[in-house]
């Protein structure tokens, strides 16, 4: 008991360290709140999804050796909603470098009033920055109608080493109203 107890403690501590700074990062245009532990950059750029240009917004900083980051686009054509999300998943891959796909691990994620699709799933993956130095990313996907459009969301935390307290802390923290 008294191991387990100081395991748990362990972790408590890791996912809230000094170096983590959690603060709340509203993100009014994609109708999304987020929670990152660090003073956020932003950008946006048109990018092909499904075989059409989007606008992608991202939100992402660094801290404590990892890299956190929200992206977030509308889709004006809903029926392309899971082939997009596929797209997506697999240009993040694709940027790992080869064997990421295969040796990638997916298991459904679907937060509170998000669409229930297939391709939402959360992804671990291991692969290769581009400077060679070994990453690992842990990835969501999901997607929300939003009036006539479907807005697609991903969010990732990469790191040196497999960290997953802190990618779940930066998972719960993001809030659909």
């Amino acid at each position: 008991m008294k191991w387990t107890l100081t395991g748990a403690a362990a972790l408590l501590i890791a996912g809230c360290s000094p170096a983590l700074n959690w603060r709340t990062v509203p993100l009014p245009e994609a109708d999304l709140t987020i929670t990152l532990p660090c003073k956020p950059d932003q950008a946006t750029r048109t990018v092909e999804l499904a075989g059409a240009p989007v606008e992608l917004s991202m939100v992402g900083c660094d801290a404590d050796g990892a890299t956190f980051a929200v992206s977030h686009a509308a889709l004006a054509d809903p029926a392309q909603v899971g082939a997009a999300l596929t797209h997506w998943r697999a240009a993040m891959l694709a940027r790992l470098g080869a064997g990421a796909e295969a040796g990638a691990k997916d298991v459904p994620y679907a937060p509170r009033g998000t669409l229930p699709l297939p391709q939402s799933v959360r992804t671990v993956a291991q692969g290769q920055r581009p400077d060679g130095s070994a990453v690992v990313a842990q990835a969501v996907w999901f997607a929300r109608a939003t009036g006539p459009q479907v807005r697609l969301y991903h969010a990732v935390v990469y790191t040196a080493k497999p960290r997953p307290e802190v990618a779940d802390q930066f998972f719960a923290g993001l809030a659909l109203p």
